[in-house]
């Protein structure tokens, strides 16, 4: 069986790589254990140093693995370069305080002495999507590997090449062989490695179907679990935010990655006072993005990443029209090659429609009408999901009260769209997953946060 690369632009294959058999499969895991022995007891100074040495492949070979991110899932090759870019500043961060996430917790007891340790947790394996195929898998390994862990990745079937390209990445940067491990298989396999007792935890990114059979599959083996799932994030505009600044984000949120993000704005609600103004506004800047080679710099935005995406998310609009939404830009598939889906509005959404319940996983943005505040937060909680969220209101403790005490999300911003930052914990509640990545509240999930008591 063979894993193949397909370049969503054009629909030619680019590569087929054989997958990992169940022999090749228990080998990596083996040497995936014997190499956490060793790699658990390295100094934290040797490893902020290897961290170090990552980051600056990343950044000499930052073109040749932009290449790599745009041919096998077709992102522009402008945001491909900036994903290079910001896996080699997670890295940076790692190195730069891991250790001091990693020192141990006084706590005052009777004891002469106690505290919390923090002691990695051997194997941890990671499912990983393709939309973001460098930075979803950076953003895990880097806090994991300056933490004494090692890594198996199981990525996405439609970028085994990024996936081999990362891994040559530790091993050039001077990793110790087998720290960090692809894993060429498919889903059918990912019960199998969970259950493995070398295998100490798992990480998903990815749809919640996905996150609910990892979850039971966790449960089942009482593995450590982490799950960042899917999202359909609101953005609240009130009556008095400053339209063009937050028309400006919005688009930029809804188009970022030719909206195939989990984080991306999806939900528009505009209170009725300024819904039109914001509509007109919104619209006619949709309709001036443009799509096309993802390798051409002018282009905003380039194809999904497979054309069964794009039937889905058609699907969805024509779904929502018929069920009485305004079509107010986009919507229609274009001919030729390459499976791009032009930037879609969608106005008057309302409930019953799949704009308004489903996530709309491409460039395509739902546009719901409020009367008020208090109506906008609450459509903006009428959701299953709660990733992230964003406010816009000249009036800054307003925003603030609304992102951190009425939004029921794992990220709420204020005038700005939604985005991860190695500086900031990331993750969803309800049926956007459960724990964090990033910050220290990210590197400690997978530590054995272990009490030390001496008398």
């Amino acid at each position: 069986m063979f894993l193949k690369s397909i370049n969503p632009a054009t629909g030619e294959v680019i590569r087929s790589y054989e997958e990992f058999h169940s022999g090749d499969i228990d080998k990596a895991v083996g040497d995936s254990d014997r190499a956490f022995q060793q790699w658990r007891n390295v100094p934290l100074d040797e490893r902020s140093r290897l961290l170090k040495a990552a980051a600056g492949i990343l950044r000499d070979k930052q073109e040749g693995l932009a290449f790599n991110i745009t041919v096998e899932m077709g992102k522009c090759i402008v945001e491909a370069r900036a994903e290079i870019a910001k896996c080699a500043g997670v890295c940076d961060y790692y190195a730069d305080r891991g250790a001091e996430f990693l020192k141990p917790e006084m706590i005052e007891t009777e004891a002469q002495l106690s505290y919390a340790a923090m002691r990695p947790l051997g194997p941890v394996l990671a499912i990983m999507p393709w939309n973001f195929p460098f930075w979803q898998v950076f953003r895990f390994a880097a806090p994991a590997l300056m933490a004494g862990n090692v890594c198996l990745l199981k990525h996405a079937s439609n970028v085994p090449g990024c996936a081999l390209a990362i891994e040559q990445v530790f091993q050039e940067a001077g990793f110790p062989a087998d720290v960090f491990k692809a894993l060429l298989v498919r889903s059918s396999r990912v019960e199998t490695l969970i259950a493995d007792r070398r295998v100490k935890a798992v990480t998903l990114t990815g749809s919640t179907p996905a996150g609910r059979a990892v979850a039971a599959a966790a449960g089942k083996y009482l593995k450590k679990c982490v799950l960042e799932l899917g999202g359909s994030d609101p953005y609240l505009i009130l009556e008095d935010a400053d339209l063009p600044s937050a028309v400006e984000a919005c688009v930029a949120g809804r188009i970022l990655n030719a909206g195939q993000s989990c984080i991306g704005a999806k939900r528009f609600i505009a209170v009725d006072k300024i819904y039109d103004e914001f509509a007109a506004l919104f619209t006619e800047k949709m309709q001036a993005i443009t799509y096309g080679d993802p390798f051409d710099g002018r282009c905003n935005m380039g194809p999904l990443s497979r054309f069964k995406f794009r039937e889905d998310i058609h699907m969805q609009v024509e779904n929502s029209l018929d069920k009485g939404a305004q079509l107010l830009v986009g919507g229609v598939l274009p001919e030729g090659d390459g499976a791009y889906y032009p930037a879609t509005v969608l106005g008057e959404v309302r409930p019953g429609m799949p704009a308004y319940h489903e996530e709309l996983f491409g460039p395509v943005a739902a546009l719901i009408r409020a009367a008020d505040e208090d109506d906008a937060i609450r459509i903006a909680n009428d959701t299953a999901f709660g990733l992230g969220a964003a406010v816009f209101t000249r009036d800054i403790e307003r925003g603030r009260r609304i992102a951190e005490e009425e939004l029921e999300v794992g990220c709420g911003f204020v005038n700005d769209f939604v985005r991860s930052d190695p500086r900031l914990p990331f993750g969803g509640v309800n049926e956007s997953g459960y724990g964090r990545e990033l910050s220290h509240y990210g590197m400690k999930e997978f530590m054995n946060i272990k009490s030390i008591y001496v008398k």
